[in-house]
Parts: C-alpha cells; structure tokens; sequence
C-alpha cells in the first residue's frame, strides 16, 4: 500500500466514523481513484474486519489461537447445559443488529465480555459460530477473516471471565465486577483490533488509534448491560453461572 493509499483510508475511516448517521462504526465501502485503479477498504461492523485487510501473518496466527481456544472450549462446556451456550450465542449474533444511537451517529451491541462471565471458554465456540452466521448472511467481516475476528472478541472474554467470575459471589463487589467485565472485555478487544491492524501495516496507526477511541462509548454502555444482567441473573437463575462451568 503506497503512503497515497494509507493517507486516503486513514482520512476517511475517521470521517466516517464521525459523521455517517447510517453506518458511522460500520465503516462504509471506500472507494478512490489513482490512475486506472480502483481500491476499496472496508472495515464493516463494530470490532468486525473486513476482508483484504489483515496481513497473512495475523490471519494464519488469529485463526491458529481461534482453533485451541474453540478446541478448549468445546472440552469445557457442560453438555447437559449446551442449551444456555445456544441461547446466548443467539443473543451475541441479535446484538449486532440493535444499534443505539450516540449524537448524529449510532452504534451496535457486542456483548462479549457477558458472554465471557458466563461462560468462560465456552464463548469461543459461541462467538465463532456467531461470527460465521454473521459473515454468511450479513456479510459482517468475512470467512478468510474469521478467525481473527473470533480470537479479538472471544480472548478478551476468556480473560474477563477469569478476573470477574470470582468475585460474583461477593454482592459488595457484584455490580462493579460485572461493569468491570462488560467495560473491559470491548476495551481489550478494540486493543487487540488496533493491533492486528498495526501488526498488518504500520500505516494503519492512525486507524487503529481512531479505532480504540471510537468503541469508548459502547464500553460504557455494555458495562451497565453487564451489571445490570448478572445482577438480575443471580437473583433470578444463580444456577447459570455454575452451569456452563465444568
């Protein structure tokens, strides 16, 4: 990609995010002109990469620790409860489509890192097989990407889970725990976006920094959802959150 080209995307990935009332952190096709090509990069969904983006290095390493953390987390799921996985990879694949609207601009759901607290290394699977649905019928990110895609979402999760579940079981701590998770899991993962973004191509560094800032709001958001959740879930079904663990 020629200094032309990063400048050119860099430019407009950041005016769309801030100024398209449709698509602003879809990250519409841009299209440009020099000499007889045509180029086109497309970022589309929050936390969703594109095809054509990454470089073969980070597609062949995001998909290599996508296939050991589904492989774990097939090992790990409590089969007598496979339903509870189910119903909330459904709820992961509906929250991409429920977009809030912030100022001129709206944003949609991810809710991986509720995923992650109740599910552990369940989520893999769960996002992957999310994320395939996605990319086949809405054209969310892509196949050759999938795995990439997979890992930026579930590994944050994966980590959550392990720095909130324990302290669930206290109700002094319940509520920020939750927040912390929800907050946490789409801040590590806008930071793993920005990497693997960084890693392909160091002229995406303007990009992946624009990245990082624009999934600030819906940091906030999924923190309350989190706490909010896990709050009603262990008042009204606490069973859940010893379900799915193995």
């Amino acid at each position: 990609m020629t200094r032309f080209e990063k400048r050119v995307f860099q430019y407009y990935i950041f005016f769309f995010c801030v100024t398209d009332d449709k698509y602003e952190f879809t990250f519409t096709p841009l299209f440009w002109f020099q000499g007889n090509t045509i180029f086109k990069i497309i970022i589309s969904g929050l936390m969703h990469i594109s095809e054509g983006i990454l470089s073969a290095p980070v597609l062949v390493g995001g998909g290599a620790l996508t296939a050991a953390g589904t492989f774990i987390g097939l090992k790990k799921i409590d089969y007598d409860h496979i339903m509870t996985v189910a119903i909330l990879t459904a709820t992961f694949f509906v929250a991409s489509l429920i977009h809030v609207p912030i100022g001129p601009s709206s944003i949609h759901l991810v809710l991986n890192g509720l995923l992650g607290i109740i599910l552990g290394w369940a989520c893999f699977p769960a996002i992957l097989t999310a994320l395939l649905l996605q990319a086949i019928f809405f054209q969310y990110g892509g196949i050759l990407v999938l795995g990439a895609n997979t890992f930026i979402m579930a590994a944050p999760a994966v980590c959550c889970h392990y720095l909130v579940r324990p302290r669930l079981k206290d109700r002094k701590f319940r509520a920020i725990a939750s927040f912390i998770g929800g907050f946490g899991a789409i801040l590590l993962s806008a930071l793993c976006m920005a990497l693997a973004l960084f890693a392909s191509d160091l002229g995406f560094l303007r990009t992946a920094q624009v990245s990082v800032v624009a999934n600030l709001p819906i940091m906030v958001i999924e923190g309350f959802i989190s706490m909010f959740t896990v709050s009603f879930l262990y008042r009204v079904h606490p069973d859940i959150f010893e379900e799915t663990r193995r």
